[in-house]
């Protein structure tokens, strides 16, 4: 195949993808997931006039002029309403989050009372309607306060618990399957012999899927054979993911055998190689309702591919509209070449001048294996096919990485 330009292989992967099911979730697990139908109050908030201050609930007018002696005939606690209407001349104990009893209209705070055995003494005036919270201040029954295609914030929840809703309508998450390959590695934490390569990528995969709002499972690593490579490919299958992603094997050296193994098991590739760097040698297809990714081997290549195809497919599968990475306009802090027919993605540490424009410096050495320059970016800078040479101060595009 002919390398496809990074637009065209990114439409590839979006095409058809739409929200996934809906199901419903418990409110903990509800965070930062897409809401699937509008969500309206389920009670009044809050359900009755309720005092805002601890204190006496009075009339109003029997605390206008002062000092004023009232008699207090009882006392209201949250969840412990007084159930006697005030009348002239009476008080009411009163804590915060009490209902008001009945004929009072004012809470005088504490601090401006003295008690004086069955009696206080209202040392400052007060005006009607002060230190109440009325019923339904906050919203009322019936009202939609969460819609539809909203991304549910911690203060979300909070809203929908108060609301009465235990559980919310979301899309389901993406679940996605990683599988690594590759004779040469071993996990971290082991002792690698000569030629062996300590397993960096599906970290780094898992921690990017877990952030946009999937679950993951871990297929381990296979083996460079075709019967390894198969069986994982299938194991994927069996667990029910949305999407497999594959890192290593994607290249053409005679131990790459994810896409003979791909096509093998009837994956219906779109593309295997684009006009990327890092990253040309990624494959994309479908096997049923399973989408593959196939990732580089090389750690950055890995990473880069999986943040500029993977998140936004997982974004359009849990029914965002925030979708593609936002670019953003800064200006080089270092000079750069011309450009190839590649579309370059250029590891960058990202400051601010003081008027607030972005400066963006390349790290030194672009290299796709160079796993420390990775973790010290903090942006992609955007270098288009065949972009002339730029100088430092020139303007430019960058993407920020997850912080």
């Amino acid at each position: 195949m002919a390398l496809m330009p990074v637009a065209d292989a990114l439409h590839a992967v979006l095409d058809g993808a739409a929200a996934l099911p809906v199901e419903m979730a418990p409110l903990l697990e509800a965070h930062r997931r897409v809401l699937a139908r509008d969500i309206a109050a389920l009670r009044t908030q809050p359900p009755a006039d309720m005092s805002a201050m601890d204190g006496y609930a009075v009339r109003a007018t029997d605390a206008a002029t002062t000092p004023a002696r009232l008699t207090v005939i009882g006392e209201a606690a949250a969840g412990s309403p007084f159930d006697v209407a005030v009348r002239p001349g009476e008080a009411v104990r009163i804590f915060t989050g009490g209902v008001m009893p009945r004929g009072a209209d004012a809470v005088v705070i504490q601090e401006n009372t003295a008690r004086d055995g069955d009696a206080v003494i209202v040392n400052a005036p007060i005006a009607a309607g002060r230190n109440i919270r009325f019923a339904g201040i906050d919203f009322r029954e019936g009202d939609v306060l969460l819609r539809a295609g909203r991304r549910l914030t911690d203060r979300d929840l909070a809203l929908a618990a108060g609301m009465n809703h235990a559980r919310l309508p979301v899309y389901r998450r993406p679940r996605v399957a990683v599988l690594a390959t590759g004779d040469e590695l071993v996990p971290p934490g082991t002792d690698p012999k000569p030629g062996q390569i300590v397993l960096s990528n599906g970290f780094a995969l898992h921690a990017l899927a877990r952030r946009e709002g999937a679950d993951t499972v871990d297929l381990g690593i296979a083996a460079d054979t075709m019967e390894a490579t198969t069986a994982a490919i299938r194991r994927a299958r069996e667990l029910g993911a949305d999407i497999l992603v594959t890192t290593g094997g994607a290249s053409v050296g005679d131990h790459d055998l994810m896409h003979v193994a791909l096509q093998a098991e009837g994956v219906a590739l779109s593309f295997w190689k684009i006009a990327l760097r890092p990253g040309k040698p990624m494959m994309h297809g479908r096997l049923g309702d399973m989408r593959v990714i196939g990732l580089p081997g090389n750690p950055v290549s890995s990473y880069v591919c999986a943040f500029l195809f993977m998140a936004p497919l997982l974004r359009a599968l849990s029914g965002r509209t925030d979708i593609h990475h936002a670019l953003e306009p800064a200006v080089l802090g270092c000079d750069l070449p011309a450009n190839d027919q590649r579309q370059d993605y250029m590891r960058a540490r990202l400051a601010r001048r003081a008027d607030g424009i972005g400066v963006a410096t390349t790290v030194s050495q672009q290299d796709s294996s160079l796993l420390a320059n990775l973790a010290a970016a903090d942006a992609l800078v955007l270098r288009l096919p065949f972009a002339p040479a730029a100088k430092a101060g020139d303007p430019c595009e960058v993407i920020r990485l997850p912080a």
